[in-house]
């Protein structure tokens, strides 16, 4: 079946223009509709492919605090004061480590912008020394899981300091991994592959290329895998 409908990447494309409670509250039953309800059911019927995968993995298709975000923006240090996200995202944190940081599978759904995505995104400090000595004690373990993900078509990407933080080595062979300060890697899809009836194999495919890297860094920080 096709749990993604054009109708979702309408639906934000409308919210962009009018992004505004007023207008959020008259289309809500749209967003129930078209965004909601949709990508519980993805959640849901994800479960066990996400199992086979890697059984510490969790598909929560709870509607509040499970795997599908809150459609609502924090504003409070934002210059931004737009209400609501103009794209929805799911994630598949590992039951170990379930904050929004925790190493685990994620999926964008934006109108010209749609990915899956693995990996840790903003850690805090003392997670991101972890991995950071990861790879310097277990190199050929990094080296090994990058390449075997990046042959797959995936892409490295987060933010990077520019220089290789202190305790360092600026010579190691992967200095420029050691200066992430997100380690992400993901896969573009397009609009109507979201909208394809195989999507759901489609996303299963792209988090089975990415597990060497989530693997790798699960173990970094202490999580069973």
């Amino acid at each position: 079946m096709s749990y993604i409908q054009k109708d979702l990447f309408k639906f934000f494309r409308d919210l962009t223009k009018n992004n505004d409670r007023n207008w959020f509250q008259r289309n809500k039953p749209r967003y129930e509709r078209d965004v909601k309800e949709p990508l519980l059911q993805f959640i849901s019927d994800f479960g066990p492919h996400l199992r086979r995968i890697n059984p510490h993995l969790v598909a929560d298709p709870r509607s509040v605090g499970g795997s599908l975000f809150r459609i609502h923006r924090d504003v409070r240090f934002s210059s931004d004061k737009s209400p609501y996200k103009t794209h929805a995202g799911v994630r598949f944190p590992h039951e170990q480590t379930k904050t929004v940081h925790a190493p685990g599978y994620y999926l964008h759904l934006e109108p010209g912008t749609v990915f899956a995505a693995a990996g840790i995104w903003h850690p805090d400090p003392v997670t991101l020394k972890k991995v950071r000595d990861a790879i310097v004690a277990d190199s050929s373990g990094w080296k090994r899981a990058t390449s075997q993900s990046l042959r797959g078509k995936c892409t490295l990407g987060g933010e990077s300091l520019k220089k290789i933080p202190r305790g360092y080595d600026p010579d190691h062979p992967f200095a420029s991994d050691l200066k992430r300060k997100d380690f992400i890697v993901y896969i573009p899809f397009t609009e109507i592959e979201a909208c394809s009836k195989d999507f759901m194999k489609r996303f299963g495919t792209a988090c089975v290329t990415m597990k060497p890297i989530l693997g790798f860094l699960s173990r970094a920080v202490g999580a069973s895998w």
